[in-house]
């Protein structure tokens, strides 16, 4: 069985849902808007720019899981999908899905955005593994940290290693689409890199390679 790797951010959507989650937040007041906001922005310039440390943002991003009740938190995330997932879903992405779903491939996000703004994506999409940042919990609810191996630049690599040997499944003729050069140790993994919407420097690089550059947006 062929696997079919998909980034989701500014790949399978027309945005990044880890930042439009804190939007949201912020938004509805749930955060002190100003503050977090800033941080937030930073730490996403620092994404795009190839610099971030993840594990600051983690710490940063994850704190309000652990104050807040599992409940309140679905009820927060429901929400979220309908206002902030839905408006940014590609339909060319879902197409791209249905396009490899009927070829007989293996479908799989993969991002380093956590699982719990993820995984009601990834449901939606239709998509049934989903490789992402983990969330820690405890006692039926979410500590406020992360946990095992960011999902993130060399991490995507580790993570699907894992899974691959789990699975008992290969890389062999797989296909990995992603907007970002964060994603390069894993696009220079698989039989098929294929870069979507890319940024400048992940342009530059597919082009001197020659991978495929295509848009869904």
């Amino acid at each position: 069985m062929r696997l079919a790797l998909f980034d989701l951010d500014n790949t399978l959507l027309g945005g990044d849902s880890d930042h439009a989650w804190g939007d949201y937040l912020c938004e509805r007041g749930i955060l002190d808007g100003d503050a977090y906001k800033s941080r937030n922005d930073a730490f996403y310039q620092d994404y795009l720019a190839g610099r971030l440390d993840i594990t600051d943002y983690l710490n940063f991003s994850l704190e309000i899981l652990g104050r807040t009740e599992m409940a309140q938190l679905d009820q927060w995330h429901r929400e979220f999908m309908r206002d902030c997932v839905e408006p940014i879903i590609l339909a060319k992405g879902e197409a791209l899905l249905a396009e490899h779903r009927a070829a007989g491939d293996k479908l799989v996000i993969i991002t380093a955005t956590n699982r719990f703004v993820t995984g009601p994506i990834a449901a939606r999409l239709g998509v049934e593994t989903l490789l992402a940042t983990e969330c820690e919990m405890a006692d039926g609810r979410y500590t406020g940290r992360t946990t095992d191996v960011p999902c993130f630049r060399e991490g995507k690599v580790t993570r699907l290693e894992r899974w691959l040997a789990e699975t008992g499944l290969s890389l062999e003729g797989a296909s990995f689409y992603s907007d970002s050069l964060n994603d390069l140790p894993l696009l220079e993994r698989v039989t098929r890199p294929v870069a979507v919407d890319p940024d400048p420097k992940l342009r530059a690089e597919a082009e001197r390679r020659g991978w495929p550059v295509i848009s869904l947006r």
